[in-house]
This record gives C-alpha cells, sequence and structure tokens, in this order.
C-alpha cells in the first residue's frame, strides 16, 4: 500500500510538471469568473438609488458588461479616476460590497460651482471622494482596480496640467501586483493628434496612443471589449455634436500591472 501511494504521488507531481494543474498541491484553485450575472453586479445595476438619468444611459453604457470586463469583486479597492456625476462610482461601491471601497479621484470643486460627488458620496458609506486632482492623489492602501472612463483624452489638455506619463507610472505604483487598469474613451482615427484646445479638439484619441502610453509605464495589454463599439460612428467628428452625442464608438482596454 506504501509503494502504491508513493507511487500515486510521484505520477501526481509528475502530471504537474507537464503541464497539469494539481489544486492545493501546485497552485491554487482558480478565481470565481466574474459575469454581468454576478450578484454583486446585478445588485450594483438594480440598485435604487441610481437617478434615472443614470438608468436611461445604461442601454448604451451596458454596465453590467464593463464591470465584468473589469473583473469587479466584492472586497476590491476600486479608483474611479475622474468620476463626473458618480455613474461608476455608485455602481462600484454596491460591486464591491461593504467589504470593499471606492476612491473617487476628483478634481476640486468651488462653493459656487461644487463637484456632483460631493453631495454623491455621503449616500454611499464606502466611497471616499478624494478632491486633489487627477495626479498626485493617494488612497493609502494598495488598489484592486483603477478604472478612467472618457477622460484619458482630456488629460492631455494643458488646463489639467498633467504629466501623463508620470501619472500612468502613479497608477502603477498605486495597484497591487495583478491589479487591473481599465480605459474606456472614444475612438479617433489611426493617428490622430489631439488638440491642445479644448474647443476645438473632437474629444477622441487614438487607441493605438493609449496602448503605447499605459505599456511604456510597465503594464501589459488583457484584453479588448467590443461592448461599446459603434462601427457607424464618424470617428472624425467632435463628440458633442447632433446625434452622435451618446452613440459614439468607444474601446474598452483592461491593462494588468505584473503579478512578479
Amino acid at each position: 500500500m506504501r509503494k502504491l501511494l508513493a507511487g500515486l504521488g510521484v505520477a501526481l507531481f509528475a502530471g504537474a510538471c507537464a503541464g497539469g494543474a494539481v489544486p492545493g498541491l501546485m497552485m491554487a484553485a482558480p478565481a470565481e469568473t466574474v459575469t454581468a450575472t454576478s450578484p454583486g453586479i446585478v445588485a450594483a445595476v438594480a440598485d435604487t438609488r441610481r437617478p434615472q438619468a443614470d438608468r436611461d444611459r445604461d442601454a448604451l453604457r451596458h454596465p453590467a458588461e464593463v464591470m465584468a470586463f473589469a473583473g469587479v469583486q466584492p472586497g476590491w479597492r476600486i479608483a474611479d479616476i475622474g468620476p463626473g456625476g458618480g455613474y461608476y462610482s455608485r455602481l462600484f461601491a454596491v460591486a464591491v460590497g461593504d467589504a470593499g471601497r471606492v476612491y473617487a479621484v476628483d478634481r476640486p470643486g468651488t462653493a459656487e460651482r461644487p463637484r456632483a460627488m460631493a453631495a454623491i458620496a455621503p449616500t454611499y458609506s464606502n466611497i471616499t471622494h478624494l478632491t486633489a486632482g487627477y495626479q498626485g492623489w493617494s488612497t493609502g492602501e494598495p488598489l484592486d482596480a483603477v478604472f478612467v472612463s472618457q477622460i484619458y483624452h482630456d488629460w492631455f489638455y494643458p488646463q489639467l496640467n498633467l504629466d501623463v506619463p508620470a501619472l500612468n507610472r502613479q497608477i502603477f505604483d498605486a495597484l497591487k501586483p495583478g491589479g487591473v487598469y481599465v480605459i474606456i474613451d472614444h475612438a479617433a482615427v489611426a493617428g490622430h493628434t489631439i488638440n491642445p484646445d479644448p474647443q476645438a479638439d473632437i474629444h477622441r484619441i487614438d487607441q493605438a496612443q493609449i496602448v503605447r502610453e499605459v505599456t511604456a509605464a510597465g503594464f501589459v495589454l488583457e484584453a479588448e471589449s467590443q461592448v461599446l463599439r459603434n462601427p457607424a460612428d464618424n470617428r472624425e467628428v467632435r463628440v458633442f455634436e447632433g446625434d452622435i452625442r451618446g452613440h459614439t464608438d468607444q474601446f474598452a482596454l483592461r491593462f494588468r500591472k505584473p503579478a512578479n
């Protein structure tokens, strides 16, 4: 019997070395796959605190699919850079649950023009509203994800005074090993150059530019989602023009910080 058990152990070990997986022996069992129907994501979309304006945008923004693409899970720490009216921050707050936390990384407001998140954050106990700006912020703990929706192209406008390569490196450092950096933006034609004047710019960016810049910071491009694509969009038109507003061709990219 001892010889039989020993032989079995050798066989298992050899199988693992040959490319097989022996959970608990050679590697941990894989984490549960996150989908658009995962309980936390379903609860986030159904959250009754979400304003009707957000719900009306769901058909175009596909929040369940986007959160699944990002891999959002209970207990995660997420930085939502440029939260605007809180569309994604609200969703993330429910999806990560009470054990998780959302950092809404915002620009400072004024008494006359307060940022929208100043009113939203107090209604969710796990949202922290950071108002030091898009660069130089600190969460005080490592993050599972950094999320940037439709504003990466804005970072090149002089009014924001951002060093984009340095900001991408800051995001890299803020993430845990294996953490994800998700970017959604309006697609421009290949080779497009951003106009530094936001009044003249079309508010789009060449996807290849983002890939070059983010991978230069140390990230690995892991996946691209097609859920926000619109092939009928004229990618040379300003995103605020007429019927195209809200219907632009958008790419969603998931980058990962190497685990080691």
